[in-house]
């Protein structure tokens, strides 16, 4: 089996097979350094691009250095990740032709404010690449922030009409001082 690199429509580069992949097979080991994801940050605080594979509960990542970098993220993928023994391969779930993308789901779970936006195209794209708990955590937390917002500026308006309330009062039983009334 060989693999190239050329263009993607998904992303800048994506990798492509040249020969028959079979269901099952591996396709690519993900390989690099590991680093503690406190390490990862500080490395890549400034970048837009990063090739890092969260291993396990996430607190060590792989900062990706082969072939396996450029397989782009699909909501459709002919491949998944499979970890075995401190090492990701990239496994073909399904027949893949020659010529083909290779493209798995990242399932992303760390991303701070960036909506990790999909360009795979599949018809049921779900427009990101963060798994569907982190788009329910997301969401969950959104929804929070949103009440939390709706309670403080309703609180905030009950001030002000409390105090433009006692205002107006005042100007009427001034008024009515002035009538004699």
């Amino acid at each position: 089996m060989g693999l190239i690199i050329r263009s993607s429509a998904i992303h800048a580069a994506g990798c492509y097979t040249t020969a028959a992949i079979p269901k099952g097979s591996r396709v690519a080991e993900y390989t690099g350094h590991h680093l503690t994801k406190e390490q990862a940050d500080l490395s890549y605080e400034d970048s837009q691009i990063t090739y890092l594979f969260g291993l396990g509960d996430g607190k060590i990542v792989i900062d990706g250095h082969s072939m396996a970098m450029f397989i782009n993220h699909s909501c459709d993928p002919n491949c998944e990740t499979e970890e075995k023994d401190g090492h990701v391969w990239i496994k073909a779930i399904r027949n893949i032709a020659p010529a083909e993308e290779i493209t798995y789901d990242y399932c992303l779970y760390d991303g701070g404010a960036d909506d990790a936006i999909c360009n795979c195209g599949a018809p049921k794209c779900r427009g990101t690449m963060y798994s569907k708990e982190e788009i329910r955590r997301r969401k969950a937390a959104a929804k929070k922030a949103a009440l939390k917002a709706r309670k403080k500026a309703a609180a905030a308006h009950k001030k002000t009409a409390k105090g433009v309330g006692v205002h107006r009062a005042k100007d009427a039983a001034d008024l009515f001082r002035k009538l004699g009334i």
